[in-house]
């Protein structure tokens, strides 16, 4: 009986989600259009020929990496919406849901945010070219369904309401690094966040 092959560095499934995340790490941080296949490779302590045989171009790459990171934000805030919740506890559920989020998807987040409009009409971009305003559609429904029943103010500008807040969460979850504070993590940040969005500055009376 012939003896079964092991499988090589090169061909192990975990492979491609590692090379991924370098990529992720270097399209991040030197931006889409100055990054290359072989910055990549370098990254990655591979030849730029060997990292073909993973992926066909760094169009597939991006977009892969963005198109994961947007699929798994939609399954996020698509939990939240189904769950059932009044309008403030949705609220607070999105923004603390989206910060871990973000906050576990750094580099592909940053991406997104800097580069997400511009790739999604360029050729080489299947999956992201379709991908509506995840976030931002959460945060409306919500919004105008708190306004319709009370919840919120009922003068209030959703539509300025809901760019606020999804700029804010893209801004601030951000702010975030590794050993910032004793305990700290998006949770924390994101609470710190609702706290100042739902109860203001100033002190009650």
């Amino acid at each position: 009986m012939p003896t079964k092959k092991k499988p090589t560095a090169a061909s192990r499934p975990e492979r491609r989600t590692e090379l991924l995340a370098v990529a992720a790490q270097v399209f991040a941080a030197q931006g889409y259009d100055a990054t290359t296949v072989r910055g990549i490779a370098d990254e990655a302590g591979m030849l730029a020929g060997s990292l073909y045989h993973h992926f066909d171009s760094k169009e597939s790459m991006a977009d892969e990496i963005l198109s994961t990171f947007l699929t798994g934000l939609r399954s996020t805030c698509g939990a939240v919406l189904d769950a059932g919740l009044g309008p403030r506890d949705t609220l607070e559920a999105l923004v603390t849901a989206s910060f871990r989020h973000i906050g576990r998807n750094r580099a592909a987040a940053a991406i997104y945010r800097t580069e997400g409009a511009h790739l999604a009409g360029r050729p080489g971009f299947p999956r992201l070219a379709g991908v509506r305003p995840v976030l931002e559609e959460a945060l409306s429904r919500t919004l105008e369904r708190g306004a319709a029943d009370g919840s919120f103010r009922r003068d209030l500008d959703t539509r300025l309401a809901c760019r606020l807040l999804r700029d804010a969460i893209w801004g601030t979850a951000s702010w975030h690094e590794p050993g910032a504070g004793p305990g700290q993590d998006h949770g924390e940040l994101a609470r710190g966040y609702l706290t100042l969005l739902l109860d203001g500055l100033t002190p009650r009376v």
